[in-house]
C-alpha cells in the first residue's frame, strides 16, 4: 500500500504561485478590461466588493488550497500508477493543464453560455484558470 503524503511547504508555493500568475493575468493592464468589458461593464464602472472583499479573497484561497492538495494527491497517484520515482516538472504541468481543461474549463463553457456572457469570458476566465493549474502542478511536482 502506499502512503499518500500532505507535502504543506510544495502546497503553500503552489498556491502562492497560481495568485502571483493570476494577479498579473488578471491586472489591469492585461485582461481585467477586456474581461470587464465582455461582461458587460463599462470602463467607468468599478469593482464593488463592499464589505466583502475580505471573503471573497478569503474563500478564493481556500479553494486554491484545497485545488493544491488535491492536485498533489493527483500527482502522487500518477507517479505510483506509472511506477515514477518522481514527477517531472512537464508531468506536473501536464496534469495541471489536464485538469484545468477537464474539470475547470469544460464545465464552465456551459455556465458562461448559457448565462449569455458568451465565448470570451470564458476564453478569458479559463485562460486564468489553465495558467494557474499548470503552474500549481508544475511546483508541486517538485515535492511528491
Amino acid at each position: 500500500m502506499t502512503t499518500v503524503t500532505v507535502p504543506i511547504l510544495g502546497i503553500a508555493l503552489a498556491v502562492i504561485v497560481a495568485f502571483l500568475a493570476n494577479y498579473l493575468y488578471f491586472g489591469p493592464r492585461t485582461m481585467f478590461p477586456v474581461w470587464w468589458r465582455a461582461i458587460g461593464k463599462s470602463p467607468d464602472e468599478q469593482p464593488d466588493l463592499g464589505n466583502s472583499a475580505g471573503m471573497s479573497f478569503g474563500l478564493v484561497f481556500v479553494a486554491s488550497v484545497v485545488q493544491a492538495l488535491l492536485m498533489s494527491w493527483l500527482l502522487q497517484a500518477v507517479a505510483t500508477l506509472y511506477d515514477l520515482t518522481d514527477v517531472s516538472l512537464v508531468t506536473g504541468a501536464l496534469v495541471g493543464l489536464a485538469i484545468g481543461i477537464g474539470f475547470a474549463a469544460a464545465p464552465a463553457l456551459g455556465h458562461r453560455l448559457f448565462g449569455g456572457q458568451g465565448l470570451t469570458v470564458w476564453l478569458i476566465e479559463s485562460g486564468g484558470d489553465l495558467l494557474g493549474l499548470t503552474l500549481m502542478g508544475a511546483v508541486l511536482s517538485f515535492f511528491v
